[in-house]
């Protein structure tokens, strides 16, 4: 195989499944030249039960029974044969193209160890105006052009959706893993944590290779009422913070920081004069802090 295709879900919605399953039967490359791996991280019903593959010559249905995403994708890239591997959700519609153009890509740009898409969504209802500002935090960030980068860059750095990534550099994240503490990072159940999908294509960077998006590589993500709601935004703008900070205290610089005097002016400005959905947010954004603050003193503690 040249691309082992591996899609990590939890109880997902059938029709969501469905669709996903239906972009991959209409890709161009060969089904000869990649196969798929549907990983079940512990649904509660088994998704050998209502997953029909058969029309891939190339396809099996995993099961994961360690509850998180990085448990399941761990399990995926121990599954693969393929040198490259292309990791994506239960609500993400690939053009027929995508894995043809990965393909082309990683023999193009063999400075690059992991680089994904161009995501555009597809809402299961218009979203109310109140989370233009935050619809960011879904994934949905666009580029305007083809960009790559041997650092951490929030333009060239791919989201999990449609990660494209090498088999050496997908090693090495999991070797990363062994000391356990990076291990919570992914999300888990309804835990919005966040911090994995940088980590792991961080690794590419650390083995002095590139990361990049492409725009030729195009995607749709369905996007469903309930992670448009108050509480759900919410809950990933707190663990959002809090995988950030976690994965800051193993890669130092990722996320730069202002002057202290300066981010604490910035916080007391949303909170004085934001409107009530920015002083909600920064008081999650403070919560994930505090969250992450405590937990990484303990960790001291214990260490030492």
């Amino acid at each position: 195989m040249d691309v082992s295709v591996i899609i990590c879900t939890h109880n997902p919605r059938e029709d969501y499944l469905r669709r996903v399953l239906d972009s991959l039967k209409a890709q161009t490359l060969s089904q000869e030249e990649w196969e798929f791996l549907l990983v079940d991280n512990a649904s509660k019903q088994p998704l050998a039960e209502i997953g029909n593959l058969p029309w891939h010559p190339h396809a099996r249905t995993i099961r994961e029974d360690e509850l998180g995403l990085t448990p399941a994708r761990l399990r995926g890239i121990r599954e693969a044969t393929a040198d490259l591997m292309v990791f994506s959700d239960d609500d993400t519609l690939f053009d027929p193209t995508y894995f043809a153009e990965a393909l082309r890509i990683s023999k193009e740009w063999p400075m690059l160890g992991a680089w994904g898409g161009q995501p555009t969504p597809e809402f299961e209802s218009l979203p109310p105006d109140w989370t233009r500002p935050y619809q960011a935090m879904l994934g949905l960030c666009r580029t305007e052009r083809d960009c790559w980068s041997n650092n951490y860059d929030g333009k060239a750095c791919p989201i999990g959706a449609g990660l494209c990534i090498r088999r050496s550099v997908a090693n090495r994240y999991a070797a990363n893993l062994q000391d356990g503490k990076r291990f919570g990072l992914g999300r888990t159940g309804q835990e919005l944590l966040s911090g994995e999908d940088t980590d792991m294509v961080m690794s590419a960077c650390d083995m002095s290779l590139g990361v990049g998006r492409f725009m030729s590589l195009k995607f749709v993500h369905l996007i469903p009422d309930r992670r448009l709601t108050l509480a759900y935004l919410l809950a990933l703008r707190e663990g959002m913070v809090f995988s950030h900070i976690i994965l800051d205290s193993y890669r130092p610089k990722i996320f730069p920081r202002k002057p202290l005097l300066r981010e604490v002016a910035g916080y007391l400005w949303r909170i004085v004069r934001g409107n009530s959905y920015e002083r909600r947010f920064q008081l999650a954004a403070w919560r994930g802090e505090r969250k992450a603050r405590r937990l990484l003193a303990k960790s001291n503690r214990t260490t030492k």
